[in-house]
């Protein structure tokens, strides 16, 4: 658009009006030479800004040490606030000159570096924690057991930095490493088991089993992160077959049940039947040992019975034959007289015997009533 208005009646494009086509510095655009409506000469505008500039500073323009000074204690301040730095108690924090990490850290507390050249970069060495599985990540958690069920699990993972400089520059992203080996290893530990363990028969075995792979991992990438303890949370079926399980595992405990009767009773009769032939076992011990006391008992007595007999014979045969006819008539029923001293023996009759024989009047009369 040219600066001057041929058609007189406006203002150019800072107002001026009255046909006095007037610029931003109180003239026209118009150069020294060239015809009119030529576009403005640049360098003569930065020029006029120039001088603006000089007469709106104090003093006009001069060199006035006031306002170095001003402007080189605000760049102190600012360079300052960069180069001093304080690392948090649960934090160590890693110089970089030139973009290279130096050897030592700096520990907690306040540090001076040179900035721009240095810079700095912190990494927090208290113990931390992150959950893996479940609702917390974008993994649902599934995963797959050694003998085709699938299981939801929910773990935990309490780490911590052990090397800094391997963390904050070998690895780009070593919290997402983490939760990726995390995830990988505890599905390969799930994948080679059954999926009772991971319920509740060795959820310890399981974790420790995980620690050891995510911390070769780990040691393998040089990521600089240390693995404290792994810890199982929560371990679930698939809410879509959880009924379904929870069935499987009612029918798995009625079966351990049914077992550990049976093993109770089992024991019972076991140990009643050891009992008894325990007790068979020293009856018969018993009767043996009886057995040979008496016979030992009575070979003593035919060796002192014989040692009688050979010193004297007629004696001993006579005593012997009495203790024998002793032994047999003393249970006898029958009385022997010997011939020739029958004279004034009378004849028993054992009344009372025979009447224990016969039946009793009642008894008789009870019979008597019934037959008729």
């Amino acid at each position: 658009m040219p600066w001057n208005d041929k058609s007189g009646g406006g203002g150019g494009p800072w107002g001026g009006g009255g046909g006095n086509n007037q610029g931003p510095w109180g003239q026209g655009p118009k150069g020294p030479s060239g015809p009119q409506g030529s576009p403005p000469d640049l360098e003569d505008i930065i020029r006029r800004g120039q001088d603006r500039l000089r007469r709106a500073l104090p003093g006009g323009g001069g060199a006035n040490p006031a306002i170095f000074g001003l402007i080189g204690v605000v760049l102190v301040v600012l360079w300052a606030f960069q180069a001093i730095y304080t690392v948090q108690p649960d934090e160590v924090a890693v110089e970089l000159r030139f973009g290279k990490p130096k050897a030592e850290l700096s520990q907690p507390g306040l540090h001076f570096h040179w900035w721009p050249l240095e810079t700095v970069e912190t990494a927090k060495i208290s113990e931390q924690l992150v959950d893996i599985g479940g609702g917390n990540t974008s993994g649902n958690g599934l995963m797959l057991s050694g003998d085709q069920n699938i299981v939801n699990v929910q773990f935990s993972v309490a780490y911590q930095v052990s090397d800094p400089r391997a963390y904050l520059f070998d690895v780009s992203d070593p919290d997402g490493m983490l939760r990726q080996v995390a995830e990988s290893a505890m599905r390969e530990a799930v994948g080679r088991r059954p999926a009772q363990d991971i319920f509740r028969d060795d959820r310890q075995g399981i974790a420790a089993s995980v620690r050891e792979i995510i911390q070769t991992t780990l040691d393998g990438y040089k990521a600089g992160l240390q693995v404290n303890a792994i810890s199982i949370e929560d371990a679930a079926p698939p809410r879509e077959v959880a009924d379904a399980f929870d069935e499987v595992q009612r029918a798995e405990q009625d079966e351990d049940k049914f077992v550990e009767q049976a093993n109770q009773y089992s024991n019972q009769k076991l140990g009643q039947a050891r009992g008894e032939a325990a007790q068979v076992r020293e009856d018969a011990a018993a009767y043996k040992n009886r057995v040979v006391q008496e016979a030992e008992g009575e070979a003593q007595r035919f060796i002192s019975v014989y040692d009688e007999y050979a010193k004297a014979p007629d004696v001993t045969r006579k005593r012997l034959y009495l203790e024998t006819m002793e032994r047999v008539l003393k249970d006898s029923g029958k009385v022997i007289v010997e011939q020739g001293n029958g004279q004034g023996v009378v004849p028993y009759l054992p009344l009372p015997a025979l009447q224990q024989k016969a039946p009793a009047p009642a008894a008789l009369g009870a019979t008597t009533g019934g037959n008729q």
